[in-house]
């Protein structure tokens, strides 16, 4: 990971954590804000999608996982009303899902660079199953994180037409 993936890649972990975290509102700006970050990060990250070789089922499987992250995103996310207000309520478990997430996508690009045995095993695996090369690598995990932005929010949607009206809540 270059310097400016690190910088970016932190960013955008603590504007999720700075602007989930805790009991909000759920409205028009939150899906607005959502989808601004997703669409700027993807313009970033993403603006020469690797297609060739067999880049594209890893890229899918790298959407697998967002969906798979986003779904335990959701879930570690409560979703109530309060008066005529839909609310969502995230905490410590929200948070560990995704520096999990965070942190699978750092360790694996750290190891590949700095460790020979896991570069190697990178390398062969690259070769055996017709990866291009390092681009693709870094389009499947920063797919698998807008994924995971999106079900997130998409299952925030469908689970706040569907809240029920709530006292006292607690954060997990």
């Amino acid at each position: 990971m270059t310097n400016t993936d690190w910088i970016v890649s932190v960013s955008i972990l603590a504007f999720m954590l700075l602007t989930v975290l805790g009991t909000r509102e759920i409205n028009r700006m939150v899906f607005v804000r959502l989808f601004l970050t997703v669409g700027g990060s993807a313009f970033y990250f993403l603006s020469d999608l690797p297609t060739a070789g067999h880049d594209v089922p890893l890229e899918l499987g790298g959407v697998a996982l967002g969906v798979i992250f986003g779904v335990m995103a959701s879930g570690a996310s409560r979703v109530f009303r309060q008066g005529n207000k839909v609310m969502v309520q995230s905490g410590w478990l929200y948070a560990a899902v995704w520096v999990a997430a965070l942190g699978l996508r750092v360790v694996f690009a750290e190891l590949a660079t700095y460790n020979p045995t896991v570069l190697a095993w990178v390398v062969n695996f690259s070769i055996q199953n017709q990866i291009t090369g390092p681009e693709a690598w870094r389009a499947a995990f920063v797919l698998m994180a807008l994924v995971m932005v999106v079900t997130r929010i998409a299952l925030v949607a469908v689970r706040s037409q569907l809240a029920q009206p709530s006292a006292q809540p607690q954060l997990a």
